[in-house]
């Protein structure tokens, strides 16, 4: 009696569906991962609870209003757009960037226009930048001016 040998077959993995699965997470997660790349503002904040200082007769006063409107040392701008503001940062400074600036806000007025401000000191090339705050009403004494500058 002759066996008969049984023709086995070699068992192989094919390697390309699982290829192109790894491929296709790869793609996944290249396209849905975020890259944010954050940009740093270096601001000096006030403590609230400094001595107050004397004000410098020789710096540019820019106040942000609650309604987001600005004003140079006094004078209203005609609108609150950036451009203005750096024009105004020009003409007032008299090309003399090393002024410092004095950023006085209202506490209603938004974050947005504060910004804007900021961007705009920026933008006119000034370095010198000062925010002003007002002391707690509990810590304020008789007699002490409420701005206290840095």
């Amino acid at each position: 009696m002759k066996f008969k040998r049984a023709n086995r077959e070699e068992l192989a993995i094919n390697m390309t569906p699982l290829i192109d699965v790894v491929f296709l997470l790869l793609i996944f997660f290249m396209v849905t991962t975020t890259f944010s790349r954050e940009t740093r503002l270096l601001v000096n904040l006030p403590e609230a609870d400094a001595e107050a200082s004397e004000s410098n007769p020789a710096q540019i006063e820019i106040l942000v209003a609650r309604d987001g409107s600005f004003s140079i040392n006094g004078r209203a701008l005609v609108n609150s757009r950036i451009e203005t503001l750096v024009q105004g940062l020009q003409i007032e400074s008299g090309g003399d960037l090393s002024l410092p600036i004095l950023l006085i806000a209202d506490a209603e007025a938004t974050h947005q226009s504060v910004v804007t401000a900021m961007d705009g000191i920026g933008q006119s090339g000034f370095t010198r930048l000062n925010i002003a705050t007002q002391r707690p009403q509990e810590l304020e004494q008789p007699g002490s001016t409420p701005t206290d500058l840095l």
